[in-house]
């Protein structure tokens, strides 16, 4: 999505055109994957922080242009809603000390952002969905005054041509109808980046995939929204269905725009073609030039790029012509929050467990059930550390249902042998494993800490009041850097 857009309006044939000049861009992609040394190189990784603001009443702070303005770092730009900001941290190699680099870079843009929101009377936190956000929030002006993200919700309402309706059961019930895309603005997560080479690609992304619900059941951080209690990772389902152009869902043979996926793949190619041709367009802007293979540089794909950015897979594949042209798998999944230990150990458990299942694969679609593997993704965003959730036996698991929280303590050497055989350093990942060890051990998540700390807090106060309460713990036991499982357990 880091494309320019110049204009909100499009005729029906700047639609026509762009779908074109997609299926050239399949063409172009496929030959490029064909040609000797694309996207040949080392695995490296980055990685991407949202973060929301919020005053000194823990209440969401929509300024984010104002606190952009008090900065010049290049690594900060605004995300969807005006109380969210962005943080795109440098990658680098995977070998070596990685999750060290990412922690510096961590540090570095937090600092900053809190310098600047500070200026403003406000705060910044690293939690999945803000706990004192109000339907009103939402109302008006809560979107980021920017041609992108207007011309982002007409596209999707283009589509729709109604409201977008909600529907969320947990311990609570939420189900309400919105206007515009700025519910989906509530969630805020650290998504990774890893670059793998082109014939690697299809094994490491299915090993993602497969790797996603035991890791996302251990760092559940968003289970409250509009003051309901609801799944251990909201943003979940908050996303798929805050910008779902579907009229009925499930019907019809539409696939949602935020999905898990539809199959195992055998090749990048793939993906790319199912974006194209299971989503139409939502910002037709073009480039002066077409896509053609160009022997001497690599073809922007643009068309094909800003495309990606509106297809909102929860492992996304990204193709980036910069630094001799490679590919990505984007995990999506995890939350902000709630400490950068937390969100390294999250990040390194992916990681290496992936890496780990994608040198010795199984054969996907053969032994291991891509559905089986759906419906776990979903039950880990519902439950957490409660869902039951199966391992293949390909992969050395029983076939059978087993509690997330001791499926994921099993999985822990797997990741770690995976990191080690990348060439992570000991010293770089072994800590952070550790962590998450500890956290798994205690039962603890940032889901599971919000959830008991509005429960005695409701004892003396009203909800909302609660809420705050909550956040104001949250947020100063998240400034500690001390990993979730050290926190104190919030009584009131």
């Amino acid at each position: 999505m880091g494309i320019p857009i110049d204009r909100e309006d499009f005729s029906d044939a700047d639609y026509a055109r762009f779908s074109g000049k997609l299926e050239a861009s399949l063409e172009v992609l496929a030959e490029l994957l064909q040609r000797p040394g694309f996207g040949d190189g080392p695995c490296s990784i980055g990685a991407e922080l949202e973060v929301s603001l919020v005053d000194d009443a823990a209440r969401p702070l929509p300024l984010n242009g104002k606190v952009l303005a008090e900065t010049l770092d290049a690594r900060l730009t605004h995300e969807l809603d005006r109380w969210n900001l962005e943080s795109n941290l440098r990658h680098g190699p995977l070998a070596g000390a990685p999750f060290a680099a990412l922690r510096r870079e961590c540090v570095e843009v937090l600092a900053e952002m809190s310098r600047a929101a500070a200026l403003h009377g406000g705060r910044v936190a690293m939690i999945g969905i803000l706990p004192t956000l109000v339907a009103h929030d939402f109302d008006g002006n809560a979107i980021t005054e920017s041609l992108r993200y207007r011309a982002l919700s007409r596209g999707l309402r283009r589509l729709r041509d109604a409201p977008f309706e909600l529907d969320i059961r947990g311990e609570d019930h939420l189900q309400l109808s919105c206007e515009s895309v700025a519910f989906e603005g509530a969630g805020t997560s650290f998504q990774v980046h890893l670059r793998v080479p082109p014939r690697r690609f299809a094994d490491t992304y299915n090993a993602v995939q497969l790797a996603t619900p035991p890791v996302l059941a251990a760092a559940g951080n968003s289970p409250i929204f509009l003051g309901r209690r609801l799944w251990e990772e909201t943003r979940v389902a908050l996303f798929k269905q805050s910008v779902d152009p579907r009229r009925e869902r499930g019907r019809g043979g539409e696939v949602a725009r935020v999905s898990f996926g539809d199959g195992w793949i055998d090749g990048p190619l793939e993906l790319f073609e199912r974006s194209v041709r299971s989503h139409p367009p939502l910002l037709p802007v073009m480039d002066e030039r077409e896509p053609s293979p160009d022997a001497k540089a690599l073809p922007p794909l643009r068309e094909l790029r800003l495309h990606q950015g509106t297809v909102w897979s929860w492992n996304r594949p990204i193709y980036d012509p910069a630094e001799g042209g490679h590919l990505r798998i984007e995990m999506r999944s995890l939350p902000a929050g709630p400490t950068v230990t937390d969100m390294l150990a999250n990040a390194a458990f992916h990681i290496g467990l992936a890496l780990a299942i994608a040198q010795d694969p199984p054969e996907w679609g053969e032994d291991v059930d891509f559905g089986a593997v759906q419906h776990d993704f979903y039950r880990a965003a519902q439950r957490g550390l409660d869902a039951a959730l199966h391992w293949p036996r390909a992969c050395g698991g029983s076939g059978e249902p087993a509690a997330a929280h001791a499926l994921a303590l099993e999985l822990l050497p797997r990741a770690q042998a995976g990191l080690d055989a990348a060439g992570v350093e000991r010293s770089d990942s072994a800590p952070l494993l550790e962590s998450l060890d500890r956290r798994l051990r205690a039962g603890a998540t940032g889901a599971r800490w919000q959830r008991a700390a509005l429960a005695r807090a409701e004892a003396t106060r009203s909800r909302p009041e609660a809420l705050r309460w909550m956040l104001e713990g949250y947020l100063d036991a998240s400034q500690s850097g001390v990993g979730v499982a050290e926190w104190p357990g919030g009584g009131a």
